[in-house]
């Protein structure tokens, strides 16, 4: 096996036993680091002290991740203006957030009749959010609503 020392030196290829001889000399433990390669790799190292770091890395980047979560912003084909307005606000700061926006438009009753007011609704809505947000799936209906999804513009 190709053996790696403490401080990061190439030992060579060693046998097993004298790999086991080095680490027990260093009073230190033999890590297996590349079990595919060929020779395999050991270092030899202080493996508590070894997965100790590794834990605290997977942490940090765990910490440093954004997780993307979808909102969603409901409506009607009959909502007024003001509060079509008050829905599409709420859809901007979700999507400056850095989280996806689900717009649903419910029809009910009658409404399924007029399902191309619902979809120039959704229209709008895509236009106030021109610049702040792209849009992920078109307007389809599934059932009784009309679902459309908008991903947040990346700002980097």
């Amino acid at each position: 096996m190709r053996l790696i020392g403490a401080e990061g030196e190439n030992l060579g290829v060693v046998t097993p036993a004298r790999a086991m001889d080095l680490a027990a000399e260093a009073d230190l433990d033999l890590v297996e680091i590349s079990p595919n390669a060929d020779p395999p790799v050991c270092k030899i190292m202080d493996f508590g002290k070894f997965k100790y770091e590794t834990q605290k890395r997977e942490a940090e980047a765990r910490k440093k991740q954004k997780t993307i979560d979808i909102k969603e912003v409901k409506m009607r084909p009959g909502t007024d203006d003001h509060d079509f307005m008050r829905k599409v606000n709420d859809a901007v700061k979700f999507l400056e957030n850095g989280d996806k926006v689900k717009v649903t438009l419910r029809f009910r009753g009658r409404e399924m009749a007029h399902q191309n007011l619902g979809r120039e609704m959704l229209e709008k809505v895509v236009e106030n959010i021109e610049g702040i947000g792209k849009i992920e799936s078109m307007p389809r209906m599934e059932g009784r609503q009309m679902v459309m999804m908008i991903n947040p513009v990346k700002t980097n």
